[in-house]
């Protein structure tokens, strides 16, 4: 009896999936390797165990493969936060996902980070999922901290936009040194951020009315 269309088409999304996370794998692998910008879909091909033609069945171009990466970490942070929207402690429970999940982060993986980064300043298509990606984020973070707002687990007074603004600027730029830094201190890094965000939360941080910048040419 011959299988249907749709059971075959079923049997394959699971094997589809695992062989998308075995590229991205590989993708990872291949950009500590031979660095972000200087890294090719053959040498992302050879990590995987695969051709350079079977590699391009699942991503057409670098671009797409990174498209890719960038979707999968926005659906990672999206789990992340619904946990962390449901703790009675948000600052501490952001506290120790910055610890955990970000100053201890293997520095090769937070140098592929920066090298995309810089990589966005010279190719407009990274530039665009850079800039969407960091968008998500934020949008995540004015969500999470109006969750906690909303029971309990964060103070009423807290503006979601500032905090989420000011957590991601501190996480970025945490983990911009881990990546470039060869003396960073995990330990005295931690307790710095355990501090910002304790004042964020306690409103000793706040915005100020400020001159409007400009960029100097």
């Amino acid at each position: 009896m011959t299988p249907d269309p749709d059971t075959k088409a079923a049997q394959r999304r699971p094997h589809d999936a695992e062989r998308r996370e075995r590229i991205f794998s590989a993708a990872e692998r291949a950009f500590v390797r031979h660095g972000f910008h200087a890294a090719t879909m053959h040498h992302v091909a050879e990590e995987a165990g695969m051709s350079a033609g079977n590699l391009y069945r699942y991503f057409a171009s670098k671009e797409a493969l990174v498209e890719g990466l960038c979707r999968c970490d926005r659906d990672e942070h999206a789990s992340e936060f619904e946990q962390l929207s449901s703790s009675g402690d948000l600052c501490g429970a952001l506290a120790t996902m910055i610890v955990e999940h970000l100053l201890g982060k293997p520095r090769e993986k937070a140098r592929i980070a920066v090298e995309m980064w810089a990589e966005a300043s010279r190719n407009s298509r990274i530039g665009e999922l850079m800039r969407a990606f960091d968008a998500s984020t934020l949008e995540l973070l004015r969500d999470l901290v109006s969750a906690a707002q909303a029971n309990g687990s964060a103070p009423t007074t807290l503006d979601a936009d500032f905090a989420a603004r000011a957590i991601f600027t501190l996480v970025s730029g945490l983990l911009k040194r881990v990546a470039l830094e060869p003396d960073f201190d995990r330990a005295a890094e931690a307790a710095l951020a355990t501090g910002i965000l304790r004042a964020l939360f306690a409103g000793a941080i706040a915005p100020v009315a400020a001159p409007a910048v400009k960029e100097r040419p």
